[in-house]
């Protein structure tokens, strides 16, 4: 049995019923569930429709997402998650890049280092090098005045966690963000890059080994192990191609408003939903949604 999930941008919520319903009887799916009124629906199908793709493709002009997976264990035990343009809205490095006064060279940088076209350790080597002289105090400045949470995040961790899961966050960006923003949010644990300082000025250089995509592979295996659970029982999430390797390993992996190279290479993919789609795709309904951490 598959679950198939319709998915709209929950900002605003444009899911017609009369195309779900359309949808469930070309396939012979059973009873529709409403998961959020006008935003999210789903209903089970015997087996994988021959039509998916093309039915996609018709749906992301109605900017409706479309996800179909095997029902049995979608509901996930873990959260394995990027944190740059997933769990918050910006690049850090673009953005500590531009009170440097090379933002535009480094965003061009970011860009074809996350979607494929540059090797990531060292893409972020020569970014990281064009930082050297920045006042260290500037990171927490960043962090107040630039960086804000992805819509759906705070519901998501709070869910998942409340449900009994474990949240972590993998990132090749930097630990003084990724400690800060794991706290904001809830997660259990955080892994990453270490930018480096002396004496209160960043010295263009970051600890070795970097944190790349190997890294969030091991992550996710050293993770479960230690928990005991099946990578299986993991939904991870991220953009960028550095997070293609974990993301193909996780029982299921989301690319969310991912770079087109990225997201070609996932099944699951959220274009117009925000992070609640991840609870949507386990079946959990809004009403199930638990409050935020304070």
């Amino acid at each position: 049995m598959f679950a198939v999930t319709l998915l709209t941008d929950p900002a605003a919520p444009s899911l017609d019923p009369a195309l779900a319903e359309s949808l469930r009887n070309a396939w012979g799916g059973g009873a529709l569930r409403w998961l959020a009124r006008d935003e999210a629906v789903e209903f089970t199908v015997p087996e994988r429709p021959g039509n998916l793709w093309e039915v996609w493709a018709d749906l992301q002009r109605m900017k409706t997402d479309l996800v179909v997976q095997p029902d049995a264990g979608r509901r996930k035990r873990m959260l394995l998650a990027d944190m740059d343009s997933t769990m918050i809205q910006q690049e850090c490095i673009d953005e500590l890049a531009d009170v440097a006064g090379v933002g535009e060279h480094v965003k061009q940088i970011t860009a074809r280092s996350m979607n494929g076209e540059l090797e990531f350790e060292g893409a972020l080597t020569e970014r990281v090098a064009l930082l050297k002289g920045l006042p260290e105090s500037v990171i927490a400045d960043v962090l107040a005045k630039r960086i804000t949470l992805m819509p759906g995040g705070p519901e998501l961790l709070a869910t998942m966690r409340g449900n009994g899961g474990h949240a972590a966050l993998v990132s090749g960006g930097f630990t003084a963000f990724t400690q800060v923003i794991a706290g904001k949010l809830g997660f259990d644990e955080h892994r990453a890059n270490t930018l480096l300082a002396r004496d209160g000025v960043l010295v263009g250089e970051v600890a070795l080994p970097i944190l790349g995509r190997q890294a969030k592979v091991e992550a996710l295996e050293q993770i479960t192990a230690r928990l005991g659970i099946a990578e299986a029982d993991v939904i991870a999430v991220g953009d960028g191609a550095n997070d293609l390797g974990m993301l193909h390993r996780a029982g299921t992996g989301v690319a969310l408003h991912a770079k087109p190279a990225v997201a070609a290479e996932c099944d699951v993919r959220i274009n117009f939903g925000d992070l609640t789609a991840l609870l949507y795709i386990q079946g959990y309904a809004r009403a199930d949604f638990l409050a935020p951490i304070d």
